[in-house]
């Protein structure tokens, strides 16, 4: 669990940095192009190996310093990860041995290379390297008004990450307002005295300047979206506060700062 916390601190960092310094998607390319040049040179420079475990339940010594797909186990009775079985070349074949192998049912599938003592060392998966990099592009699009708020130390800052991971996740696009894009998306505003983040539904330019559809539909869609979104946030567990009668909804860092909206 402590590795847990260290790796979410460190996701918390990279994405601070991101948002803060990042505004460049060159830039973004030739990070991501230089990490992925530097762990190609750490995994060519190790020992090779990605062969099955052959025997359910058992742990090979096979794929030692080579990233792939491990089950593991935290039991309470000691300390330590149990590594279980493995090596897996795709997430989908360890997933498929957990359900199929008569494991425990704590049994968990990670990301990792062994070390020559046998123990593993947790590694970002390329689907979460992939996931890092789109959920980097959509807080590039978050408005001037964050720049001079973002800190790795500050709950709002956690909160921002959290919300937008949530609602890209949710299948939602951020409104891009550093590009000023007409396509409309959810929009985040930072309210510093509340300690919280306002959430509101952006049509598009078509619908909501040119209002090619009518003042009615067009305000009936807003109503419709800012509701929709502030559903999803509240299914995913965040504490959603309607504020006037405009549908904007706030999500604050604390129940004490929603009570005060």
């Amino acid at each position: 669990m402590l590795e847990l916390g260290e790796a979410l601190l460190a996701l918390l960092a990279l994405l601070v940095l991101v948002v803060a310094l990042g505004r460049s998607s060159t830039a973004r390319y030739e990070a991501e192009r230089a990490h992925r040049a530097r762990q190609q040179a750490a995994d060519a420079a190790a020992p090779t190996g990605r062969e099955r475990a052959e025997g359910e339940g058992t742990a090979h010594p096979a794929g030692r310093g080579t990233a792939a797909w491990w089950l593991v186990d935290e039991p309470q009775d000691r300390a330590g990860t149990v590594v279980l079985a493995g090596p897996f070349p795709g997430r989908m074949e360890a997933d498929w041995a957990a359900v199929s192998g008569g494991f425990p049912a704590t049994v968990q599938v990670v990301h990792g290379a062994r070390r020559a003592d046998g123990s593993l060392v947790r590694r970002q998966s390329p689907q979460e390297r992939a996931w890092l990099t789109e959920l980097g592009s959509q807080l590039d699009r978050l408005a001037d008004d964050w720049d001079e708020l973002l800190s790795d130390a500050d709950a709002l800052t956690t909160l921002l990450v959290e919300v937008s991971a949530a609602l890209v996740e949710a299948g939602l696009s951020l409104h891009d307002a550093a590009g000023d894009s007409p396509a409309g998306g959810v929009c985040l505003t930072p309210d510093p005295a509340r300690r919280g983040i306002l959430v509101t539904w952006r049509q598009h330019d078509r619908m909501s300047l040119e209002r090619v559809r009518g003042e009615v539909v067009e305000a009936a869609v807003e109503r419709t979206m800012n509701a929709a979104v502030a559903d999803v946030l509240t299914a995913m567990g965040f504490p959603v506060t309607p504020v006037g009668t405009s549908g904007c909804h706030l999500v604050a860092a604390d129940q004490q700062s929603a009570s005060a909206a």
